[in-house]
């Protein structure tokens, strides 16, 4: 199982618990299963996260 794979189904455990609550727990388990994948492909090395900030803060351009 790939990094973004593990990390993504360690949101999605940790997160079950929040289903019980409903819409909130669902909103919940999107957040952390999306933070999950996020440290998966920061993990592997195929996210630069300084890229990724410079380029929300309006320091770099796509072009």
């Amino acid at each position: 199982m790939s990094p973004t794979t593990t990390g993504m189904a360690a949101g999605a455990v940790l997160s079950f618990a929040a289903l019980i609550f409903g819409f909130w727990g669902f909103l919940l388990t999107l957040v952390l299963v999306l933070c999950g994948a996020v440290v998966g492909r920061v993990i592997e090395g195929k996210l630069d996260l300084r890229g990724v900030l410079d380029a929300l803060s309006g320091r770099r351009s796509s072009s």
